[in-house]
């Protein structure tokens, strides 16, 4: 049996399907909201001209778990924002102060098969890539990315020169990837518990970075001590990994606030750059500087990243080589696991992107 949809100025709601479309038949425009959201949306508009509690959003929506009331302020506005509603003026939701909300739109109710295209439908959660999933690919691809240009600057010519850029490329690539796998959980843990455009997702991915951070470079400190007998000491670690995951869970509340991808990937980039160029001058080493110490310590290796120093006007590796480096790296990190996050393939798949709803999302939990 086919169950009823709700219409309601220009917008039709299905709580089978679990979408929600603005416009009719083929010219519907699939909105993305995350499950929570739409369940919401579902009970205001399941009863137009009826106040809804705080207490009762608490209990229907989020099954009594525990929540600031900002929580739902946060929801009401994206609810809004969907509908391209306003607080002060307001078509679909009413705020009653103190007490609740009240959807105050006219709603009519149809039954039977769905004339909206099932191709445009918005992607549930479930479907998207997971968090954790893509963040490893962003890292890896950031890994890949900065061997190669590591490979081109530093690496000898002739025969050993292939075969060492594998071996960076696989170091790089394994680092970049467990860095991104660590701050992607640390974004999906926090999402778990949170509103999607909460700023925790900060806190979260900075949580997941400096464990990862601290976790790889003690694994990192005692595999280079077991093999070569030293190590580089002062080789990204927990504060490292802190500033990146910060960095990106910066990006993804932006992406959500600002409802567009570009302003969050320019934001990880620049503030990739900045954070890169702290941590140099903090006294810490990313990559470039962890094989530079390795180099001083072995005078038969074969990198030369001293070279990088002509590129910033400098003899040799010294402080304007590590902060060019360091930031370099950080600014790509950020920007590969930032992109990784926001732009889903399945949501591209299924339409939302060439219609800017892909773009809304700060994550694929949205």
């Amino acid at each position: 049996m086919a169950g009823k949809r709700y219409h309601f100025g220009g917008f039709t709601l299905d709580p089978d399907q679990r979408t929600l479309h603005q416009g009719d038949d083929e010219s519907a425009r699939p909105i993305a909201l995350n499950s929570r959201y739409l369940d919401a949306l579902l009970l205001l508009v399941e009863h137009p001209g009826e106040l809804i509690s705080k207490d009762r959003f608490n209990e229907q929506v989020w099954h009594a778990a525990p929540v600031t009331d900002e929580a739902l302020t946060q929801c009401i506005r994206t609810l809004r924002r969907a509908l391209h509603d306003k607080a002060n003026d307001p078509s679909f939701i009413e705020t009653v102060p103190r007490h609740g909300y009240r959807f105050i739109a006219d709603v009519g109710e149809a039954s039977g098969p769905s004339v909206l295209p099932a191709e445009k439908g918005s992607v549930a959660p479930r479907d998207a890539t997971p968090i954790p999933v893509s963040a490893t690919f962003g890292g890896a691809a950031a890994g890949v990315i900065g061997g190669l240009f590591y490979g081109a600057i530093a690496l000898p010519d002739g025969s050993g020169g292939l075969s060492a850029l594998l071996v960076l490329l696989v170091i790089c690539t394994a680092i970049g990837a467990i860095a991104g796998l660590g701050i992607g959980t640390g974004i999906w843990a926090t999402l778990r518990r949170s509103p999607d455009d909460s700023p925790w997702v900060i806190a979260g991915a900075a949580i997941g970075g400096a464990a990862t951070g601290a976790l790889v470079r003690l694994v990192g400190l005692d595999a280079f001590t077991l093999i070569l007998g030293t190590g580089p000491q002062s080789m990204a670690g927990a504060g490292e990994g802190a500033v990146l995951g910060a960095v990106i869970g910066g990006a993804l509340y932006l992406a959500k606030r600002a409802s567009r991808l570009q302003p969050a990937l320019a934001f990880a980039a620049i503030a990739g750059l900045a954070s890169g160029a702290v941590i140099a001058f903090a006294g810490g080493r990313m990559m470039a500087g962890s094989l530079q110490m390795l180099s001083e310590a072995f005078g038969g290796a074969g990198f030369r990243l001293e070279r990088i120093g002509a590129l910033v006007g400098e003899d040799g590796f010294g402080t304007l080589s590590l902060a060019f480096s360091t930031a370099f790296e950080a600014m790509l990190f950020a920007s590969c696991v930032t992109a990784a996050i926001l732009i889903d393939p399945l949501r591209r798949k299924s339409g939302h992107e060439a219609r800017g709803v892909g773009r809304k999302a700060a994550t694929h939990d949205l």
